[in-house]
């Protein structure tokens, strides 16, 4: 199935402004940090190939690399993105896989 590069946009927009990496109780937005559009990139993947369940998102996060500490060590973004966080986006991912 074919992605619209208006849903890609739509896509990476409600992704950024709802999930964040949460370190020492504060709150980096993905739009903030510039991983967004990425990470909406993997995801559509998932999306297109009728493939959404939590472990196939997970699986994303767990393999989607973060820089830190000016790029000396990468984490998964699953380490960095709290539970409710993880929760809110397979709502938002049931949500846009429906508008497919």
């Amino acid at each position: 199935m074919a992605i619209s590069a208006e849903f890609m946009e739509s896509l990476a927009a409600d992704i950024g402004s709802c999930v964040y990496i949460e370190i020492a109780k504060w709150h980096l937005y993905l739009n903030d940090a510039h991983l967004h559009e990425p990470l909406a990139e993997k995801l559509a993947g998932v999306l297109a190939e009728d493939r959404l369940t939590q472990a196939n998102v997970e699986t994303v996060l767990g393999s989607f690399e973060v820089a830190v500490g000016g790029g000396r060590q990468t984490l998964p973004l699953l380490t960095l993105i709290p539970a409710q966080c993880q929760r809110e986006l397979m709502d938002l991912l049931e949500e846009r896989q429906r508008d497919l």
